[in-house]
């Protein structure tokens, strides 16, 4: 079921600056090596995907589980969703199951936002960081049949009437579809008080709303929109890297005389409490997949950046964009 939020926000733009600048069983069937190399596939690994199918989250883990089993890393994995308060249900489910080394979940920056919008008891500093994945920038795209054919001509339009042009993304308020319209709403002189942000539970359910020409615009990751760009029923207005996505005939938001440049980015993370083989069988296993052809395929198809990160780096990244968002929140007073 969709759950749809629409409100008003409003952005403080040093606090919203910040951001821009910046298994049967997985360890139990196969030893690891003192280097935390397993000495064969894990088995009955279940990826919990924290919003609907279809979305970023959902797309990262199913490419994931795919090249992990076709590669022989792993065999059996599985992924299902379970959707709910940006991802928080999904959270509090990982850190209810302490000490289950079968269970992952891929995550993100929206559900670092979400845990504190939505007040989850649950953090995602009470999990067991494995790997972080991937970074992508932000796409603006409308409908095909949007009167907005380029960036200018949108901007134009939201600056004459911001209140008028719904805004729709994928994530809850402190996600990156969140906080890259609101990032652009400063970065173009829009008065932020007065922008019409709706919120969707993940990419599944807003691809419907620009689909149904429901929305003046929308913030999300391309990737998770490939077919329907290619197909032309989405058409792209700018990205948001620092240089042109790759398959995507768009310019970036610099090129466009924006000074915006803005990445999200995805990880997976174990509960609490996992035994140190399991953690080590588990990162091992990330550690191959990100080494094989077919992972590096998937990441140049779905305009993904590399950004593997893994164990205590990646435990430090995420003990940093937990408190970087946490203290951007509260400027904008949704904590």
């Amino acid at each position: 079921m969709r759950q749809i939020r629409a409100f008003r926000i409003a952005a403080v733009a040093a606090g919203i600056a910040l951001m821009a600048t910046g298994c049967g069983s997985t360890g139990k069937s196969a030893t690891p090596t003192t280097s935390g190399a397993a000495a064969g596939p894990i088995t009955g690994l279940q990826i919990l995907v924290p919003n609907t199918a279809g979305g970023g989250y959902d797309t990262t883990a199913r490419v994931a589980a795919k090249v992990l089993d076709d590669e022989k890393i792993a065999t059996n994995t599985e992924v299902f969703n379970l959707a709910g308060a940006g991802g928080t249900v999904g959270l509090a489910r990982v850190v209810n199951e302490k000490g289950n080394g079968d269970l992952a979940m891929l995550m993100g920056l929206g559900v670092v936002g979400a845990s504190y919008t939505n007040k989850s008891e649950s953090k995602l500093t009470d999990t067991t960081p494995l790997a972080k994945l991937i970074e992508e920038p932000g796409a603006i795209m409308v409908n095909k049949d949007s009167p907005y054919k380029t960036i200018t001509d949108l901007v134009a339009a939201w600056k004459a009437d911001p209140g008028s042009i719904s805004v729709g993304g994928g994530s809850s308020p402190g996600g990156p579809d969140h906080l890259l319209p609101m990032q652009l709403a400063g970065a173009v002189g829009i008065d932020a008080t007065k922008v019409n942000f709706v919120s969707y539970d993940g990419g599944g359910d807003l691809l419907p709303a620009i689909l149904g020409n429901k929305l003046g615009f929308a913030a999300s990751g391309a990737g998770e929109y490939v077919k329907q760009i290619e197909s032309g029923e989405v058409r792209v207005l700018a990205t948001s890297g620092d240089k042109r996505l790759e398959g995507v005939d768009a310019p970036t938001l610099k090129e466009s005389g924006i000074d915006l440049v803005f990445s999200n980015w995805r990880g997976i993370v174990a509960p609490p409490g996992i035994s140190d083989a399991d953690k080590a069988s588990l990162i091992a296993a990330l550690e191959k997949m990100h080494g094989t052809q077919a992972w590096k395929d998937a990441l140049k198809s779905k305009g993904w950046s590399d950004a593997f990160l893994t164990g205590d780096e990646f435990k430090s990244f995420l003990t940093e964009q937990d408190k970087r968002v946490a203290d951007i929140l509260t400027k904008l007073g949704l904590t």
